[in-house]
């Protein structure tokens, strides 16, 4: 849900519903890295809430399309760490496995 003004589409406030701190400070860390980013910020309203209310102010770029971007840049991100991850614990097996075979 955006909350903004139908004239300014570089500030808005998008509410998102069954979300927490996880993934509203990773998206925050990501559009305040972002040049085109003024201000991005977000508060949870209250803790039995399951909603998450973000700012994001632009230097003149939409709003929505900037926290898209983002959304999918944390999707790659994520996907990145875990593919490292993965390649980690397969070579780290590979190296148990051989030293096993070795006697060591």
């Amino acid at each position: 849900m955006e909350h903004g003004s139908l004239t300014d589409s570089k500030n808005s406030t998008f509410c998102l519903m069954d979300e927490d701190h996880t993934l509203a400070n990773s998206v925050r860390f990501l559009l305040n890295k972002d040049p085109r980013v003024e201000f991005c910020g977000y508060s949870i309203p209250h803790p039995s809430e399951n909603k998450v209310n973000i700012r994001v102010q632009t230097t003149g770029d939409s709003a929505k399309d900037v926290l898209k971007e983002s959304f999918q840049d944390l999707i790659f991100l994520c996907q990145h760490v875990r593919s490292t991850f993965e390649k980690s614990v397969a070579d780290f097996k590979s190296t148990q496995s051989r030293q096993e075979m070795n006697g060591a």
